[in-house]
């Protein structure tokens, strides 16, 4: 059983090592071309490459697929099966069509919930109790193929970005190599995804990054969390933006300032009104030019002339 693999950012990693730890053979790896990274924009391989040369396998990096002599070196490689984990690109019909037993995708999400390119994110702002991975088959469309198979996992209250990132790129390389036996020994029946229950996760835009002070404490509190460790949630003071990364929703209720007003301030805490009268206890914070800190280190600091009734824009 030949298996190419396509993948490129930390949450492609397991399942690749899982296929590599497997019985098949994997005859290459597709990934994203090397970026630039840093301030000092290093030129710097992404994780699946790494983990590819690493094992010794091959390794292609179209910087488009379609007509490209990686395409036609893919092709030499006759996969029986191709398998992608957030690779990055859409595949050509080329490529679709060439494995007989078709191209699989292992996805952050349970289609057909948040269809897209940051399932984990959405999932988090929209307070989802729930998300999980799905092993679907790829078409044309985004992540619209049938479903092969799914597993849920619970979305905790102190769950980031970053640690359900974790989780899922984990439990999509088990159920990748517990899936594989029953798909190539055509055991599984694969499921059409229903349209009526179909919504999308687009990519994080700057504009998605900015807290909306009228929201409810609750919304903000999963918007922040829903962004780190990355890209980061921001509002702004006097015309400075401030990153927010870590925040506590209060017990206080029926707060009267308007939205985004300091209404508590000490020397260590500082508590904001939301849009639905609760309040919100900012921990973390990162003034523009600085780097990230406790609230207590910036009261004690630059940040000694902040008072109650200041208020956040945006």
């Amino acid at each position: 059983m030949k298996i190419v693999f396509m993948g490129t950012p930390d949450f492609a990693v397991p399942s690749l090592e899982a296929l590599i730890d497997s019985e098949y053979d994997i005859v290459g790896v597709v990934t994203q071309p090397d970026r630039p990274k840093g301030r000092k924009k290093v030129l710097t391989p992404p994780p699946v490459k790494e983990t590819a040369l690493a094992h010794g396998l091959p390794v292609l990096q179209p910087q488009k697929l379609k007509g490209s002599d990686e395409l036609k070196k893919l092709q030499s490689w006759a996969p029986d099966l191709i398998v992608t984990a957030a690779f990055g690109q859409l595949l050509p019909e080329e490529v679709l069509s060439l494995p007989h037993l078709g191209c699989m995708n292992v996805h952050a999400s349970l289609l057909p919930k948040y269809r897209g390119g940051a399932p984990i994110h959405h999932a988090i702002i929209n307070g989802e109790r729930e998300t999980g991975v799905t092993i679907m088959y790829m078409v044309k469309a985004l992540d619209a193929g049938d479903i092969i198979s799914q597993k849920s996992i619970p979305i905790e209250d102190e769950d980031d970005v970053a640690s359900m990132f974790n989780k899922l790129s984990h439990l999509g390389a088990e159920l990748l190599v517990d899936t594989l036996p029953a798909l190539i020994e055509g055991r599984i029946q694969p499921t059409p995804q229903e349209p009526d229950l179909v919504s999308y996760a687009p990519n994080i835009q700057r504009e998605d990054e900015q807290i909306d002070w009228t929201k409810s404490g609750k919304d903000i509190y999963n918007h922040i969390r829903g962004m780190r460790p990355f890209p980061g949630s921001f509002t702004t003071m006097e015309g400075d933006v401030v990153k927010v990364w870590v925040a506590e929703i209060t017990n206080d209720k029926h707060l009267d300032p308007s939205p985004g007003t300091i209404y508590q301030l000490d020397a260590d805490s500082l508590k904001v009104v939301c849009g639905d009268g609760t309040g919100l206890t900012l921990k973390e914070i990162q003034p523009a030019g600085k780097k990230r800190m406790s609230v207590s280190d910036f009261l004690h600091g630059s940040g000694n002339h902040w008072r109650v009734g200041m208020t956040f824009g945006g």
